[in-house]
């Protein structure tokens, strides 16, 4: 007996058993369904519905009976084109999920099946639509997805969470924020997410790296210059806080500012007014201070680099976002993300799946560039698989040896041994800086600011 003959003779069966059951049987089995049954007429009237659907939609029998079932859904939501063409043709709606009013001012969500209700003569007495309620589980799932990102921040592991609920906490506060971070973590992505969700989200957010500009161009930058303030100043111009005015200002890299540049921000920060160079005029400016470091400020402090009084304003509360390689659970959910901006940005049609052992090769990596060395290898990766399955090969070639050599997470911060490892980097690189980073793991940025860190120049003295 083949598929078809079984169901056959199971319909069979059933048809037998339900002319021999009591009709009042019948009708206490529809009653203690916990999904939502409502029979509708041809013309898609409502004629009555089980206790499940007046509890699902928080009204009575009585007071549809008659009504149109599209008043339930609201004209958006309603699947009427659905609903007429099953009248029609007789097929079955499997699991269509829609929204429908559950009572005065709510929604919620439901999964439809129809079933064609037929008079024994075999004309059409309409249909039985049958409701699922599914608004928590919609709900966890939306919470869940939402949970997993704010913004461009992406991360369902537990420090992530908490780094969520913290930006949650403080974006609503005037409070300084303080971001703290490996290079390539995403520190700027945490300064937009709590400018979003602050009440100065209308207003501008000023994006200025302290470590790109000397002690002087910098202080202009910051603060502006009157006209003949230095040579080249041909005119007053605005300074970053002026733009700022109303919003937020993000410094990154605030532990390459020089003392002097603290002083001034100090007063920024206390009186919130600046003076342009060159000028004497106290200027006011309603701004919000962000600032982030992948710099160890302790060190700092205690070799006398950071004002001790500056450190204490700028950190009222400290932002710490995790290393990528103590949160590799993020890593699938990382790439995908990164896979699908990186086909926007290609206009690749399809979205390139990751072999288990290229998977493995991101899973097991230390990812010293952390997130922004992620986004960089699996765009390498694209490019080489031609947006096709990416496979160990099509991964930057550091990934499969990434137990060879030392790598900067190894050693600490400001130490002999970390200068000892980047001079034997930049020797066996022959000072390409940028065979170099690779090599240690980090960017380009971050090694030019460690050679100057340590005073590092080639043996030739170039």
């Amino acid at each position: 007996m083949n598929d078809h003959q079984s169901k056959q003779s199971q319909e069979v069966s059933l048809a037998r058993l339900l002319d021999q059951v009591q009709s009042g049987s019948i009708l206490s089995m529809l009653s203690s369904l916990r999904e939502g049954i409502i029979a509708l007429d041809p013309d898609l009237c409502i004629l009555t519905m089980n206790p499940a659907a007046e509890e699902i939609l928080g009204r009575s029998r009585w007071d549809l009976s008659g009504v149109q079932v599209c008043e339930l859904f609201g004209d958006k939501a309603c699947p009427r084109d659905i609903l007429a063409e099953t009248l029609k043709s007789g097929e079955p709606i499997i699991d269509f999920q829609t929204t429908v009013h559950l009572g005065p001012g709510r929604r919620g969500h439901v999964l439809l099946r129809t079933v064609p209700l037929k008079h024994r003569n075999g004309s059409s007495l309409g249909m039985a639509l049958l409701l699922g309620d599914v608004t928590e589980v919609t709900t966890l799932r939306q919470q869940m997805v939402k949970r997993s990102s704010m913004g461009n921040l992406i991360g369902g592991d537990d420090r992530m969470q908490e780094l969520f609920q913290l930006i949650t906490d403080v974006a609503d506060s005037e409070a300084t924020v303080l971001i703290r971070g490996e290079s390539g973590t995403g520190k700027e992505l945490v300064a937009q997410a709590v400018h979003n969700a602050s009440g100065r989200a209308q207003g501008p957010l000023i994006k200025v790296n302290c470590s790109a500009l000397s002690e002087n161009l910098l202080e202009s930058e910051l603060f502006g210059h009157v006209k003949g303030a230095y040579t080249g100043a041909v005119s007053d111009r605005r300074g970053r806080f002026e733009e700022a005015d109303g919003g937020t200002i993000f410094l990154d890299e605030i532990g390459d500012v020089s003392p002097v540049v603290q002083v001034k921000l100090l007063r920024v920060l206390q009186e919130r007014t600046i003076e342009r160079v060159g000028g004497n005029q106290a200027i006011a400016v309603n701004v919000r201070v962000v600032s982030a470091t992948n710099k160890d400020l302790d060190h700092l402090l205690a070799s006398g680099q950071m004002r001790e009084d500056f450190f204490y304003r700028i950190k009222v509360v400290s932002l710490t976002i995790p290393p990528l390689r103590d949160r590799r659970e993020d890593i699938p959910l990382l790439a995908s993300h990164f896979l699908e901006r990186i086909m926007r940005k290609n206009e690749i049609e399809a979205l390139p799946a990751v072999s288990g052992e290229a998977m493995r090769l991101l899973m097991n990596y230390p990812w010293p560039g952390n997130v922004r060395e992620l986004e960089n290898s699996l765009e390498h990766a694209v490019v080489l698989s031609r947006g096709e399955t990416i496979r160990a090969a099509h991964l930057p070639p550091e990934l499969s040896h990434s137990g060879r050599g030392g790598r900067l997470q190894e050693v600490p911060l400001h130490s002999p041994q970390e200068k000892d490892l980047l001079e034997a980097a930049l020797q066996r690189a022959g000072w390409n800086r940028s065979r170099a980073a690779r090599r240690l793991g980090i960017d380009r940025t971050t090694l030019w600011r460690k050679i100057r860190e340590y005073g590092l120049v080639p043996d030739d003295g170039e």
